[in-house]
């Protein structure tokens, strides 16, 4: 068992415009998409991340935290 701490905010910025705004991420499921509030972009996870928060968050999904594959 792991004694790591597992976060559940993470400030998702948009890469298109700058904007941030932190969120709460989902336990029991990836977030494949994300509309930024600030310019319509919608945000897809880069090649190679699992999730918006893995590739634009402050803090990695809470698996990838927790040292798992998220959603595989």
């Amino acid at each position: 068992m792991s004694d790591v701490e597992i976060k559940l905010r993470s400030t998702l910025t948009c890469p298109h415009c700058g904007h941030a705004s932190e969120q709460t991420m989902p336990t029991d499921a990836c977030q494949w998409f994300y509309d930024c509030a600030s310019c319509g972009a919608v945000l897809k996870p880069r090649p190679g991340d699992c999730c918006v928060f893995c590739s634009y968050g402050t803090v990695p999904c809470p698996p990838v935290q927790a040292g798992h594959d998220c959603c595989g």
